[in-house]
């Protein structure tokens, strides 16, 4: 975090499903921080993917990784505070793992993707503070049949349920920055206002210096 200049990089991090977009949105509209969101409808890959994951796994991540470290390094280039919806971290320690213990990327292009991943994150400055938003499988199957996206219709169960485990993993192990973990099960930050001012406050309480960023009695 850098005081002198005033600014400040917030990553949001979750499993698919989890609602972490709306709150990356939410949370930019509150506090006045310029808000950058991953690739979903411009993506080439992904309804693919989800037709015949092991053909289009590794163009897939290496898709998310490009697409990733530009948003990251922008953020940290620029002059504004700004959040981000999932992070390049995410990428390597849980998608990409995932695929490559259930065997849908091979493991020449598992080595290959990591050494990339070393590469373009080695020189990377870490968020200020990264946000996870936990979400139980039951949830999360109630969130993606919610919001009707067809190509994650048939996402299979067990696919779900280890990005849930490697999360938890990634999160417990997580020491590059400040992290704040939020259970959601029991919330519902869009509908109720009170849940998201929780959310607001935790996130306050995260962060050093909150003075000089001007969070306290944001609106």
């Amino acid at each position: 975090m850098s005081v002198g200049s005033q600014k400040i990089f917030i990553a949001v991090a979750g499993n698919i499903g989890t609602g972490k977009t709306t709150l990356t949105q939410m949370l930019a509209d509150h506090f006045k921080w310029d808000a950058h969101f991953e690739s979903v409808s411009d993506n080439p890959y992904l309804a693919d993917f989800y037709t015949d994951m092991k053909r289009w796994s590794f163009p897939l991540q290496i898709y998310f990784m490009t697409h990733r470290v530009k948003s990251h390094q922008q953020i940290t280039d620029e002059g504004g505070s700004a959040i981000q919806d999932r992070t390049i971290y995410e990428d390597a320690n849980i998608f990409a793992r995932n695929l490559w213990e259930q065997g849908l990327m091979e493991d020449r292009d598992y080595r290959n993707y990591l050494e990339v991943y070393k590469v373009v994150t080695e020189p990377l400055q870490a968020p200020d503070l990264m946000i996870y938003l936990r979400k139980s499988l039951p949830r999360l199957k109630e969130q993606i049949k919610k919001r009707g996206r067809d190509y994650e219709q048939d996402m299979p169960e067990d696919y779900l349920s280890n990005l849930n485990r490697y999360y938890d993993d990634w999160i417990g192990n997580y020491s590059i920055g400040k992290k704040l973990v939020i259970e959601s099960d029991g919330m519902d930050f869009v509908a109720n206002r009170h849940d998201f001012d929780v959310i607001c406050q935790r996130v306050t309480d995260s962060l050093d210096q909150q003075d000089l960023f001007g969070l306290k009695g944001a609106e």
